[in-house]
């Protein structure tokens, strides 16, 4: 699985402590292990109706069965789709996105935070929604755990466009 971070951002030097490859590696097993179904809702959704509640979609249908660790690392998948693929055919999974950065207590891990965060840089400012993930789960985070991912030099996080603002 690559990306536009893809391995090398997720282990060098920056503004984010580097990844032990092992801890990189599980987030990567994990979300390979909802990516299927993911990928079949995304395509469903993408061929229904724009306006459908979401959990009347295929997306908040599989969101809804999912536990905490399910929807994080379906989270995670889907982040890392969107900052691959971003572009108008991610509109399904930016909506994703969003509803899942929406509930709270995922239990996100410092570590998950920092994986998004590098991510969301590598993607660059074309990717206009490519925060709205990290910053909630970076929200979620005990206070120790905000304080263990260390200043971000480097990346102005910017405020997000509201959903009813998206142009």
């Amino acid at each position: 699985m690559t990306s536009v971070a893809g391995w090398a951002a997720a282990s060098t030097p920056g503004a984010f402590p580097p990844l032990p490859r092992a801890v990189a590696q599980s987030f990567y097993r994990r979300m390979r292990a909802v990516a299927p179904a993911a990928v079949g809702a995304i395509e469903r959704d993408r061929a229904g109706d724009p306006e459908q509640s979401f959990s009347d979609t295929a997306c908040g249908r599989l969101a809804g069965s999912l536990d905490d660790a399910g929807l994080r690392a379906l989270g995670m998948w889907t982040h890392h789709w969107c900052m691959r693929f971003y572009d108008d055919d991610t509109r399904v999974g930016r909506r994703l996105i969003r509803e899942i950065a929406a509930r709270p207590g995922l239990g996100w891990t410092a570590d998950e935070v920092r994986w998004m965060l590098r991510e969301s840089v590598s993607a660059g400012p074309a990717a206009a929604d490519r925060f709205t993930l990290p910053r909630a789960a970076a929200g979620q985070l005990t206070p120790a755990d905000r304080r263990a991912l260390g200043r971000w030099p480097e990346v102005e996080v910017p405020r997000q466009r509201r959903p009813d603002q998206a142009g």
